[in-house]
């Protein structure tokens, strides 16, 4: 048996969590568990222990999700966090009562807990408590590290300090254990991104829509909540932030950890309340519980637009209402997904008839934002080359996402790299003599032909097997830009198109289908009109039209619009 090996129960593939087992001489070590269910780790002989210890990264439940469980089953089992992740656990698990079976570790500090055998925390960014650890052991022939980041960020957020790589540069482990969610792609600094954010909430305000906000119970609804108190665009300015389900939860659950904060944050405290505020604006609330009390708080004035965030399972209906005014759902991007946006929220909205009765009306519109909570590639390879270990293992992200950074030339030339799949067994050989596997084929070669009109670029069929291709051709539109000497190409997505013509819209003074008040969902809905229940252009016209523009004391009704018609002709 290898002195060093990884055995990994899930990988973070798609919607799987993360659960590795990593062997390190004798001592089997179990870094997270976020697994739902727990027969991969039960299948030895009965009674038998499944690891000597286990590490909790962080509080997101696609880490944390089978702890409980396994606590259940092996009572005596060591599991370790920070202090701030062993407060934040119970919040998975809300509807039962939770022990205090998570052991703190402090930052910084090695902590032995076998005689050959050290665990180190470091902050890992991405979530409060959230940590990267170092495990050393020294029982073999040599002394053994391997070194796992969970979810990490170098960026500051608004409530979280980055990863600190100044500490960790030249710590050369024997094995780097990284996330890799975001691939490749590189994106704006994260206050780029904030300021985008705000914007577009700033733009949907001013145009007299409600905001919704879905987000996990801990972390980004946080962050927002945050952003939407301290940014420019709305300090001062009379809104209602109303916050709901289980991100309230998890508010109250920071404001038990304030000191364990940033300074900045602290600071922020000292002056006013860092979540519920009734004083300065904008106010923060927690929106009242029951059907009464939430319909009278967000339909009192329909006209003077509201931001609501709320947790991901709550019911989009119960704020996207015919007396509650228009509305922009903001959806985060989740990498690997359908159009980015996150593939369980948008389904919810497909199979629900009443939101899709609100889109269809105008009253509802859907968008997405970037608030990145992971590192970047660049981020991912600036992290690798100052830990510069020997062997690096990629996990938690999409398979087409990590397969690009396993392709990298400059990763490639340098480490071991390994890209496991669940229940398959990885021998970390060190200082042996290694032949890096060839790379997976990320490159296809095409022609350009420059016609009198126009440019045709054709490829090999080969790109389409790439599971990305589907949505990259789904309106079989480009965009093109150049970046450097480089020409990009990106797919445009149907959302996109769809805003763009929202954007071309003609004036209202024009009398067309789009300003007509029977014009819905690309449809014509006026029972007199020859296009009655016909798919129509927004630039068409019929004798039928009506103005959606005008007073309702200067409309016709369509008995006198009929008469109309019948003198007309």
């Amino acid at each position: 048996m290898a002195e060093l090996e990884c055995s990994p129960y899930a990988v973070g593939h798609a919607d799987e969590g993360v659960c590795l087992l990593v062997q390190m001489g004798p001592h089997r070590i179990l870094l997270d568990c976020g697994l739902e269910d727990l027969s991969p780790l039960l299948r030895g002989p009965d009674g038998a222990v499944p690891a000597d210890l286990v590490f909790c990264s962080h509080a997101h439940s696609d880490h944390a999700h089978g702890l409980l469980d396994l606590h259940q089953a092996f009572p005596n089992l060591a599991i370790y966090a920070s202090e701030v992740t062993a407060s934040l656990l119970p919040l998975n698990w809300l509807s039962q009562d939770v022990p205090q079976f998570c052991q703190s570790l402090p930052w910084r500090s090695p902590v032995q807990v076998a005689e050959d055998l050290t665990l180190q925390i470091w902050p890992s960014g991405h979530l409060p408590g959230a940590a990267s650890i170092l495990l050393t052991y020294s029982g073999g022939q040599r002394t053994y590290t391997v070194f796992y980041t969970g979810d990490f960020l170098l960026s500051n957020s608004r409530l979280v300090e980055g990863l600190p790589l100044d500490e960790l540069r030249g710590l050369n482990p024997d094995v780097l254990i990284v996330e890799g969610t975001y691939g490749t792609a590189r994106h704006p600094r994260r206050r780029q991104q904030e300021n985008a954010l705000a914007d577009k909430i700033n733009q949907a305000i001013a145009q007299g829509q409600s905001i919704l906000l879905p987000s996990p119970t801990l972390g980004l609804g946080q962050e927002l909540l945050m952003l939407l108190r301290s940014h420019h665009h709305f300090t001062g300015r009379d809104i209602n932030i109303w916050v709901d389900g289980t991100v309230a939860l998890g508010c109250d659950a920071y404001l038990n950890l304030l000191p364990y904060f940033p300074n900045t944050v602290q600071n922020f405290a000292r002056h006013q309340p860092l979540f519920w505020d009734e004083r300065i604006r904008p106010h923060v609330r927690q929106l009242p519980q029951g059907s009464e009390l939430d319909r009278v708080a967000l339909s009192a004035n329909p006209d003077v637009p509201c931001i609501v965030l709320t947790d991901k399972k709550s019911n989009l209906r119960r704020y996207c209402r015919s007396d509650t005014g228009r509305w922009l759902l903001l959806l985060a991007q989740k990498p690997g997904q359908m159009s980015t946006v996150e593939t369980a929220a948008y389904e919810k909205i497909q199979a629900s008839p009443a939101l899709q009765a609100q889109i269809q009306a105008g009253r509802l519109d859907i968008d997405s934002y970037l608030l990145g909570d992971h590192c970047d590639g660049s981020g991912t390879l600036q992290l690798i080359h100052n830990l510069r270990p020997q062997h690096v293992v990629f996990v938690h992200g999409s398979p087409t996402y990590l397969t690009d950074l396993t392709s990298l030339e400059e990763l490639q030339n340098r480490y071991h790299l390994h890209l496991p799949t669940a229940e398959t067994r990885i021998e970390l050989t060190i200082g042996d003599t290694f032949i890096q596997p060839a790379p997976p084929e990320t490159h296809y070669e095409g022609e350009l032909t420059e016609l009198k009109t126009t440019v045709l670029i054709t490829m090999n069929k080969a790109i389409a097997s790439d599971p990305r291709w589907k949505q990259f051709a789904d309106t079989g539109l480009v965009e093109a830009r150049w970046q450097g000497e480089d020409l990009v190409l990106r797919g445009l997505q149907q959302r996109e198109l769809l805003n763009q013509a929202d954007s071309m819209a003609p004036s209202t003074q024009v009398e067309c289908c789009d300003n007509c008040s029977f014009y819905r969902g690309q449809r014509c809905w006026n029972q007199v009109s020859p296009l009655f229940g016909f798919k129509v252009t927004p630039e068409g016209y019929c004798p039928a039209f009506r103005s959606a523009y005008l007073p309702l004391e200067s409309e016709l009704d369509v008995s006198e619009q009929t008469d109309e018609m019948s003198r007309d002709r």
